[in-house]
């Protein structure tokens, strides 16, 4: 999206009335967003590296030399930010941290900058764009002081470590021209916010007055003339990139302005509380509320691309009970030869499609990291797909869903090891499709949700949900005990159609299409439905586990046969049963996607004991690894918190279930 040029009395008449806007000025030299009024502001003025076309003939410095003196991705690690002003010219024309007298430099760190003298007009001209900057810095500041009452200035440098003889911090912040004895608890709070950022490969000391002291330009006209204004001039040692080459390292860079985005909010929202009137206990609030234009892009073109992708829609055999009854009729001797709907899918144009949407414009580090994991997923769905039923596939489904690690299978042997629960019937009659139907009607009418309930011979599990259709699907042939079909109902309806639900009532679509490996998170709030209700048992957790062990057996080379005969003869699993669980793991050519119902579980099951509320995971298919930006998100109204809430979770009923799965539980790993 082209930004838009504005003269400087354009820029400073918007301000003054309080409106948004991104404008770049009109000679190219700096760049403002306001996309909204707060009491914080963030500066890179030193990010750029342009010069203007009549000064490169005269510079006497090559490219390099300027860029390693100039402060590169400064005004990325502030990009999330909902103000922000950042210098696009090289400080070598001019520099917006010294004085308008000493703004030009003749001779800078030893050497002659240029070739041949200024004259008076090149001079003057570079002294404008200095001159126009602080007009519009005055202008903001003057309105963000208006409006609250005081506010707080985020002035953002980089600096070279390798000239160093010692050991220099990560993060520096001056604060020599700084009213320390009226802001010290800012400044500290602002250190302890630095020094708690952890970065891969990346050792992190925070120091105050170390490399420099903030003696900046920047900084002290601001506080000269603005007396509620805070400014913390903060350096990030260059770790993010070669100094010697200028080659970036875009996972150090993603991961400070990550960082960085979370350290500001948190410190400015502790500053606004004593230094402005701005009163609100969330920091999430000192964020954007309103939808970058660029993430309605993205989801769009990315829903448009993937409109009715269901992976398990054709990684489920279409001549499943026909395998199974010859299966059967040898006595489990002769692999089922399972076959699959023909795949409607182009993947190389789906990939490229995929690659093309432009994720690298959405501002919100936070946001991004979960579109980019989106994308990057669906690459692997769709490598997925595409080698159904080939070795291949078995290779593409470690990649996405993993293998069970050495602690699935502990705790899958864990519960395989545990005797019957006292008081759980071990033969209960069994009923057919049709009532649970009828208890699956009741459950959707509990709910207020319109949802088709149908039969298909293509499904290996007893029920499941379709999420694009919004569909219940039922084997035929199943049977159900009273307490399979009241633990399916808080399963699927529960939690899976209430996702689907809540997925509907979104703006955004990308929660309809599902976060990477929701499955992890959507079959642990699932499960932990079932135990919240009241309807655990020790079958059910032992088919868990026997999943996991099923699919690990797998992974070791063990075939079909085998991995029934394990299950029929070493656990006395009933014939059905087995069946129905090799299946799942074996379709496609080895689907590894099962064990993570136990994983999930617990993960979700943790989380639930330490306090923190499910009801973020339930706005779609979520996954827990972005819990945190799904908060932010609904706090900033870029979400709507999920309308339908799981019964169990509002109103559990675990005391239902006998005492002895809480000592259980505390066993898992």
């Amino acid at each position: 999206m082209a930004v838009k040029r504005l003269e400087i009395d354009e820029i400073i008449k918007l301000i003054k009335a309080r409106k948004t806007f991104e404008a770049t000025s009109i000679d190219g030299s700096f760049s403002i967003k306001i996309n909204r009024y707060l009491p914080y502001c963030c500066t890179a003025i030193h990010d750029g590296s342009n010069l203007r076309t009549d000064l490169r003939k005269k510079i006497a410095l090559d490219e390099y030399s300027r860029w390693y003196e100039e402060d590169p991705y400064t005004g990325a690690f502030i990009a999330s930010m909902p103000i922000t002003l950042v210098g696009h010219d090289s400080r070598f024309e001019y520099d917006l941290n010294r004085s308008p007298e000493n703004a030009i430099y003749k001779e800078a760190w030893g050497n002659n900058v240029w070739k041949t003298p200024l004259t008076v007009k090149e001079i003057h001209a570079s002294k404008l764009k200095h001159s126009n900057y602080y007009k519009v810095t005055h202008a903001l500041v003057n309105k963000l002081e208006e409006i609250f009452g005081g506010c707080v200035i985020y002035d953002v440098h980089s600096y070279n470590h390798e000239r160093w003889d010692r050991k220099v911090p990560l993060f520096n912040i001056g604060t020599e021209n700084v009213d320390t004895k009226k802001y010290g608890g800012v400044i500290e709070h602002w250190k302890n916010e630095l020094s708690q950022i952890e970065i891969d490969g990346v050792e992190n000391t925070t120091a105050i007055n170390d490399v420099f002291q903030g003696k900046g330009y920047n900084l002290e006209y601001i506080t000269t003339n603005f007396k509620n204004t805070l400014v913390l001039a903060t350096e990030v040692k260059k770790v993010y990139c070669n100094e010697l080459t200028g080659a970036a390292y875009p996972k150090i860079v993603k991961a400070l302005q990550e960082n960085l985005k979370h350290a500001i909010v948190n410190n400015a929202n502790f500053f606004s509380r004593d230094n402005t009137n701005w009163k609100h206990d969330s920091a999430a609030m000192l964020l954007d509320r309103k939808l970058d234009p660029a993430i309605l892009t993205v989801d769009k073109g990315m829903s448009r691309l993937i409109r009715g992708f269901e992976l398990l829609g054709y990684v489920n055999p279409i001549n499943n009970i026909s395998e199974q009854k010859k299966f059967f009729s040898n006595r489990y001797t002769e692999i089922p030869n399972f076959k699959y709907s023909p795949i409607r899918i182009n993947a190389y144009e789906l990939k490229q499609e995929l690659s093309r949407l432009p994720v690298q414009n959405i501002s919100d580090v936070s946001i991004r990291n979960m579109y980019e994991a989106v994308v990057n997923s669906y690459f692997d769905k769709i490598d997925l797909l595409t080698t159904l039923d080939t070795p291949k596939f078995l290779y593409n489904s470690l990649r996405y869903f993993g293998r069970p690690s050495k602690i699935d299978i502990q705790n899958a042997q864990y519960i395989l090891h545990l005797p019957s629960i006292p008081g759980e019937p071990k033969r209960v009659p069994t009923l057919g499709v049709e009532q649970a139907m009828i208890s699956f009607k009741e459950g959707l009418a509990s709910y207020g949700f319109k949802s088709k309930i149908a039969t298909s011979n293509k499904v290996i599990a007893k029920v499941m949900v379709l999420n694009a259709k919004k569909t219940i699907v039922f084997r035929p042939d199943a049977k159900f005990t009273r307490g399979e079909i009241n633990a399916l109902v808080e399963h699927e309806i529960g939690v899976h159609m209430v996702t689907t639900m809540n997925a509907a009532d979104q703006n955004l679509r990308l929660f309809k299409m599902g976060l990477p490996v929701n499955t992890m998170t959507q079959e642990g709030l699932a499960v932990l439905s079932e135990y919240l209700s009241g309807n655990m048992s020790i079958k059910r957790l032992k088919k868990l586990a026997h999943r996991v062990i099923i699919v690990d057996m797998m992974c070791n080379g063990a075939n079909f046969k085998e991995c029934f005969q394990f299950l029929h003869n070493n656990y006395v699993v009933d014939p059905n049963e087995a069946y129905a669980i090799v299946t799942r793991v074996f379709r496609g050519g080895g689907f590894t996607k099962d064990h993570l119902y136990l994983s999930g579980f617990v993960q979700i099951l943790r989380f639930w004991e330490k306090g923190h509320s499910l009801d973020p995971l339930l706005v779609g298919k979520t996954s827990l690894e972005f819990y945190s930006t799904i908060e932010e998100m609904i706090e900033r109204d870029l979400l709507n918190a999920p309308k339908y809430i799981t019964q169990s979770f509002v109103n559990p009923k675990a005391e239902n279930n006998s005492e002895i799965y809480e000592y259980i539980f505390s066993g898992l790993k």
